[in-house]
């Protein structure tokens, strides 16, 4: 007779990026890293902020886990690293928490400094006590079993996101956006660009412009046909 499978799979020693690497995106906004990104990046809309606190910058720590239990979720906790983002891909599932606020004190506990996930949360103001990020699909009573299967250290999708382990995720008030482990450098040399751009139409602002200067060069390459 074969033997059950195990509940858990997990892989520990997947890459990671250097910490100078993650420190470049700590400042930057997540809008500012899309577009150093290819503008692309961001999770889905439906991803949002939970607690009060959603300013974090981390090294994905992946998990994925089959609707309505959290074993993978907290076993992931025996693997975390200090600065690592915990991120739960739950299939979207709405009708029971993946994580409430006891979890996330002991992620916290285990360096853990935000948790993202396609799923649903709970203990909204016990997860604002712990004071780590929480980003998800929004709030239920439900609680989950607590019995797998789940895999650690894989790549997920969250709305349509790849997240492999190791990439690099930051989050703000407008969103969460995954940078690749393999190009994060390349975005974090992106970020001045996309800063002095910033600095340019900002100074249009307040500077009275009403239109962009860009708009007549790139309607007339374009064309526009006016009906009236």
């Amino acid at each position: 007779m074969a033997a059950n499978p195990p509940a858990i799979t997990v892989r520990r020693n997947f890459p990671r990026p250097d910490p100078a690497t993650v420190d470049a995106f700590r400042e930057a906004a997540t809008g500012a890293i899309a577009d150093a990104n290819g503008r692309r990046g961001a999770l889905p809309w439906q991803v949002r902020p939970i607690t009060n606190a959603v300013r974090f910058c981390g090294v994905a720590l992946t998990v994925r886990t089959r609707p309505r239990d959290n074993l993978a979720a907290f076993a992931a906790l025996a693997y975390a690293r200090k600065g690592d983002v915990l991120v739960v891909a739950a299939n979207a599932y709405e009708e029971a928490s993946v994580a409430g606020d006891v979890m996330l004190g002991m992620a916290r506990n285990a360096g853990i400094v935000a948790l993202v996930t396609d799923g649903m949360v709970r203990d909204v103001e016990g997860l604002d006590a712990v004071g780590i990020p929480v980003f998800a699909r929004g709030l239920t009573p439900n609680a989950p079993h607590r019995d797998g299967p789940g895999a650690i250290g894989e790549a997920v999708t969250l709305g349509g996101v790849i997240v492999h382990p190791g990439d690099i995720v930051v989050g703000d008030a407008n969103g969460v956006v995954v940078i690749a482990r393999e190009a994060a450098a390349e975005v974090a040399k992106g970020l001045a660009d996309v800063a002095a751009r910033e600095a340019r139409m900002d100074a249009w602002v307040r500077e009275g412009v009403s239109v962009p200067p860009w708009l007549e060069e790139t309607l007339g390459k374009l064309g526009v046909r006016h009906l009236d």
